[in-house]
This record gives C-alpha cells, structure tokens and sequence, in this order.
C-alpha cells in the first residue's frame, strides 16, 4: 500500500490561514541526521504545527493544534520528538501534561531514550527523574517539563513557550484555565492537544469545543486534524483500519488491531481503533418553542415526588432537580437546589434529601455522576438511592423530548429558575450506543447542564420506583 499524505489521509483537515513561512523543514533535516524519518502525514501534520505567519508568529498561535484519532497511530512520538529536536536547536520551555502519571512516565522514558541518541545526546545537559518534577535539560537552556493533570502538576509555574495537552480526551475548562495561563509571558507560544475520540463519562468538554468550533468554520489561527475511518464503515474492513491508522501494518500489525477487535465491544473499538467521534446534534436538543408553551408559575403539586442529584464534571456545581408525577401520567419537573461547590460544599444536598425522604418516593443519581461521591453519605441517612446505567439516561432524555412534544410536562418559567433555563438553551444532543439513544450534551464549555440532567432523572426516578409514601403531597413551591 503506497503512503498517503495527511490530506488525503484525513478525515477532517482544517489549517491556518496566512501562512508565510515554517520551521519544520529544519526541524525535518535534523530528524533525518538523527535516523528518525517522519512518515508523509506526519511531515504534514508538523509542517501546519510549525508554520508561521508574515509576522514571523506561529500560524496556530492563537487557536493550537489538535490531533483527534485512534490509539497507536504515532501520534504523540511525532509531536514529542520534533519538541525534543526543537529544544535542541533553540531555547525554547516545554510543558507536557497528560491526564494520567502512567501516560506522562512513559512519554518521560521515551524522551530519554531520545536523549541517548548519538547525535543528540551531546545537546542534554541534564535529566532529572524525581516523580513530580521530572524534566530534561538542554545545554542552551531549553528544558521539557512533564507531568499528569491528575496530580494537580502545573500548579506554580510561571512560564512556557509551548504546552502539550495529551489525552485531551480527559481535559477540563478548570484544568485548562490552571495551566494556559503561564504562557502569557512568552512572545511566541503554541499549544497542542492530542487525544482520542473521548467515551461516555469523560470530561471532555474542552476537545469537545475543540472539535466542534474547526468543523463549524469558526477556528481562527487553529490546526484541527481529525484521523478516522469512515463513520459507517465496517469495523472488520482492512482498508478503513489503514484510513484510521497510518501505522497500520507496517508498524501496528494486524495482530495488534485484531485484539482490540476482539477484546472490545464495537463503540469502543471504533473510538479506541478507528478514531470515530460519538456524533453529537448540532442543534439544541430541546425545541424553544414547546419549552415555552409548556412553562407555568401555577403547577399542580399532587402526586409522587422525586428527586436526583447531578454535579459539573469539573465538580464546581451541584443541582437537586425534582419531579411529581400526577396521576394521570402527566408531570412537573423544577430545579430545586443549585449551589456553587466551591463556596458552599456538598453536605448541604445529602441534609436537603435526607430531610425530605420520608415524603420522596425516589432519589436518583446517575453511575458516571461525580454526584455518586455522595451516595454512601445518603445511605448513611436511610435514603434509598437509585442508580442509573448509559441505557437508562437514553430513556430518561427520551421521555423528557416526548413529553415536551406531547404537552405532558410542565416547568417553571425560566426567570424563576435561570439556571435550567440556560442548561436547556444550552444542551445538545449525543448518542447512546447505536439503538438510537441519546443522552444530553453540552454546547461550549461554559454551560452547566447539570440543572437539565438532574430535573431528567427525577422525573425518570418517578417512572420506574416502585415507592410510594402514600399521601397527598405539596412541596413544590
């Protein structure tokens, strides 16, 4: 099979305008001395990294560089050693996160082995290998720093020309907001985020936004390289493997492919092998028009009550939504309680609940929720939490629409509860495994549709508990 280039390669491929210049042919020069020979994608993919506008600045300085695509195409080898070639070649800072401390130590011992490259080798003034502050030195002052996110590393740093995102699938607006910041010094930095289609539970709002501004044509001075097969192709189809994997057979053999294939259910595989996204709608999922007509400042309190709690993935917010289901199987859903995490804790929702479960028929809270963090406090309490798998949040969502559409549900108006109100404005669509199913999303990362998901599966607790207090209740102020 002759090479491809990255743009025939691609699935999606957006590049930076005004390009006049780059760095890459240098950098490619000294990779060949050093008997390291980047493939054509790759050549591809760094000629847009390091590419250079007429004011001598990188071309993606403003918007980065992200790499979107399945596991052991070679991606991060790419990135890290022309970094480690550029590091030679002039003073430059480097900070390299990525979400976990194995997936950081390997890229650390990786760089070393570079470091003993006989041509190399002679640039390295120093490596330090002490777990939180590992880093390699250069002999003209340039060092690459590494760390995992999930240790807090980042933290204290002043500067940095260039920062590398790995596992972007697992970045959160709170962690990009900790480290972006440090490159503000410097006069020339680039950022790069490299990942993996994220799976369902991740906090991946950042490449999500990511992702979604390159395909809405609204990337300013941004790379976005998507490598993946075809979104309906056959997972067993030799071809579209080599689409997804550039590396595919010369260097991830068969074999290798073959064991995801046989080892991983098929949403998996095609995340973690063929680099395809979940898709997600690109409309808002609830229709403004029935959200409005289905608003009162008069509902009807008769009937079973109940209750979930849903927190931000970056867990700054907590929301308690409740439900009452009426007894002819119409219902009203409100957003009860939501506080900032931050200022106020979490103890107050398990009082909140605890206090009122003798009048509840149920309290939910959903498996991948970091509310779950509070269930063995409300069994403490006596409260009987229901907790929800991926299949039953496509049926809560997908009673929630239809009842919406049908005029069964009813809500507050949103100038009496905001804060539902701009999580519905704000809430997408993503498919639940391949039975039609969706679960909600979130537009960009500053919507918080934790008030929607909580209000959702209150309603759902009510659907399917099989608890009844039996007895009129009016709590829905």
């Amino acid at each position: 099979m002759s090479e491809r280039r990255l743009s025939e390669l691609a699935q999606k491929l957006v590049r930076p305008t005004g390009i006049a210049g780059n760095d890459f042919a240098k950098i490619n020069r000294a990779a060949v001395k050093a008997g390291i020979r980047y493939d054509l994608w790759q050549q591809g993919f760094l000629y847009l990294m390091f590419a250079r506008r007429a004011d001598g600045r990188y071309a993606c300085g403003d918007g980065g560089v992200v790499l979107s695509s399945g596991r052991q195409i070679g991606k991060t080898f790419t990135v890290y050693s022309a970094l480690f070639i550029l590091a030679c070649a002039r003073p430059v800072k480097v900070i390299w996160t990525a979400h976990h401390t194995r997936t950081s130590d390997e890229t650390f011992r990786d760089l070393c082995d570079m470091a003993h490259n006989r041509l190399l080798a002679r640039y390295v003034a120093n490596i330090r290998r002490a777990n939180g502050q590992q880093e390699i030195r250069f002999t003209n002052g340039s060092v690459i720093m590494f760390g995992a996110r999930e240790n807090g590393f980042g933290r204290g740093l002043h500067s940095a020309d260039v920062e590398v995102f790995d596992e972007s699938q697992i970045l959160t607006a709170k962690a990009l907001d900790n480290l972006l910041p440090v490159l503000n010094t410097s006069p020339d930095p680039l950022v790069v985020f490299l990942g993996n289609p994220p799976k369902p539970g991740d906090q991946s709002e950042v490449f999500e936004e990511k992702r979604a501004t390159a395909l809405a044509g609204r990337a300013q001075g941004m790379t976005y390289v998507e490598l993946a097969a075809d979104p309906d192709c056959d997972l067993d189809d030799r071809d579209q493997w080599a689409k997804a994997n550039p590396s595919y057979p010369q260097r991830t053999p068969e074999s290798a492919i073959l064991r995801m294939r046989s080892l991983m259910a098929e949403d998996s595989f095609r995340r973690e092998a063929l680099g395809i996204w979940d898709e997600t709608s690109v409309h808002t999922a609830i229709d403004p028009m029935q959200w409005a007509q289905t608003a009162t400042d008069t509902p009807d309190t008769d009937g079973l009550v109940g209750y979930a709690l849903d927190m931000a993935p970056d867990r700054s917010s907590l929301a308690i939504g409740g439900a009452i289901r009426h007894p002819d199987g119409s219902a009203h859903i409100e957003l009860k309680r939501f506080e900032n995490t931050r200022t106020e804790g979490s103890a107050w929702a398990v009082d909140w609940i605890a206090q009122r479960w003798p009048r509840t028929a149920s309290v939910v809270i959903d498996s991948q929720s970091p509310a779950m963090s509070l269930l063995s406090d409300l069994k403490a309490r006596h409260v009987r939490v229901t907790v929800t798998n991926a299949a039953d949040m496509g049926r809560a969502c997908g009673r929630v629409l239809d009842m919406l559409r049908d005029g069964t549900l009813s809500h507050l108006p949103d100038d009496m509860q905001p804060a539902l109100g701009m999580a519905v404005a704000g809430a997408t669509t993503r498919n639940i495994g391949n039975s039609g199913a969706i679960g909600w999303n979130k537009l960009g990362t500053d919507t918080d549709i934790s008030p929607l998901v909580a209000c959702t599966l209150a309603l759902y607790g009510t659907t399917i508990t099989k608890r009844d207090p039996n007895r009129k209740q009016k709590v829905m102020a």
